[in-house]
């Protein structure tokens, strides 16, 4: 099961709901959260998480290998090598139209193992000068992946936060499935204001609950699409780390990637938990689960435009795959696979990444450029400038890469 594949039905997370029922399960870290509630009082959805997924002891990523099956999900570089090759091609094909700018840095964000890193610098010795003018960075915070990522990427270099990433250089950068795992902070609509989604204890157990009614200026326009009681989630650090990105872009030259789950503006509660490839209530387990929520791209796309940079897409990533040539690819690597489970497994994977009830239409591409410079490769056109509408149904041409 990829990150995202519980998330095709009804929004999953609601387990204990927002009036505060309670959740399950206990780890060390719940008791850690426990006390803390007792001490400071409740928590956001956002410090929740926070702690979850990066406490030093006790964190989900800090502690293990999340990936594969004997993690709790799989990611689509895991699912095939094709993702990393059309990725990197796209890249390639970037650097290409904007006349091979040298050197440059290559970054990933959240590199998991290294795999997508790896299969996309295999697929770009065919581009000649690419890998010669480049230089791999990657934004890793986790020890247990970084040192899969050494096996797997010789000669990168390794930083924590996207505000550490090279200077004074073009950028041409991937990240896929990194965004869905930044904190969220969840708001109810209530009258003309909004009540925040707070983690708190009942009965000696975490459980969600509502903070009091208040008036929020960053929901102030979403009074006029949102109903009593609906939810809408905020990404406090998406703006800084989209802006990281964008602004180097903007003032020297390069291509974001940006491939994750989600749509086009927050709408529902989409916090969600998966463990051992199976979906779990988000309360569950805190530091034993991986925790994730939908992407909002619209907040993508403004924080990249205000830092200065062009936004394209989002793109179904089942139709982005096929515009950049997964269909050939596709048959290419199955002639050369006997008829049999191998060759089963290979034209599923292709399956997996773009049927619309899997991976196709739930996941989406993103892309940034500076101003001025050549649509990328699978691109049919600009980020819509503002409106509520998701534009990732619009019918759209776009053209292969290198």
């Amino acid at each position: 099961m990829s990150r995202g594949a519980a998330d095709r039905g009804d929004p999953p997370g609601s387990e204990g709901g927002p009036d505060g029922a309670p959740g399950g399960g206990q780890t060390p870290l719940a008791d850690l959260l426990l006390r803390r509630v007792a001490t400071t009082g409740p928590l956001t959805v956002a410090e929740f998480m926070a702690e979850a997924l990066l406490h030093p002891a006790h964190g989900y990523y800090t502690t293990r290998d999340p990936l594969g099956t004997t993690g709790d999900f799989t990611t689509a570089p895991e699912i095939t090598q094709m993702f990393g090759e059309l990725v990197g091609l796209a890249l390639a094909q970037a650097w290409l139209d904007q006349g091979r700018p040298a050197p440059f840095a290559l970054a990933e964000l959240g590199p998991g193992r290294g795999t997508l890193m790896a299969d996309l610098l295999r697929a770009t010795d065919a581009v000649p000068g690419f890998r010669d003018a480049s230089s791999v960075t990657l934004v890793e915070a986790s020890p247990p992946l970084r040192a899969a990522q050494a096996e797997r990427v010789a000669g990168a270099r390794w930083v924590d936060r996207a505000e550490a990433l090279p200077e004074g250089r073009p950028l041409f950068l991937v990240a896929n499935e990194f965004l869905d795992a930044l904190p969220i902070r969840q708001f109810v609509r209530d009258g003309a204001g909004w009540r925040e989604r707070m983690v708190a204890a009942e009965s000696g157990r975490i459980a969600f609950a509502l903070g009091p009614p208040a008036r929020l200026d960053a929901l102030e326009t979403r009074l006029d699409d949102t109903a009593e009681g609906e939810m809408v989630e905020l990404c406090p650090p998406l703006p800084a780390i989209v802006g990281e990105i964008a602004r180097r872009i903007a003032a020297h030259g390069g291509c974001a990637l940006l491939v994750d789950y989600g749509g086009w503006r927050s709408r529902g509660d989409t916090l969600q938990a998966v463990r051992a490839h199976a979906p779990a209530g988000p309360l569950d387990a805190p530091g034993a689960a991986d925790l994730t929520a939908h992407v909002d791209f619209e907040a993508v796309a403004r924080a990249a435009r205000a830092a200065g940079a062009e936004a394209w897409g989002p793109e179904p990533q089942g139709e982005w795959l096929m515009r950049l040539g997964l269909g050939p690819r596709t048959e290419a690597l199955a002639r050369a696979l006997p008829a049999g489970p191998r060759r089963d497994s290979h034209l599923d994977a292709a399956r997996r990444l773009t049927e619309p009830a899997r991976m196709g239409t739930v996941f989406k591409a993103l892309a940034l450029t500076a101003p001025g410079a050549p649509p990328p490769a699978g691109f049919s056109g600009r980020a819509p400038a503002s409106g509520p509408d998701d534009p990732t149904t619009r019918p759209s041409p776009g053209r292969p890469p290198a």
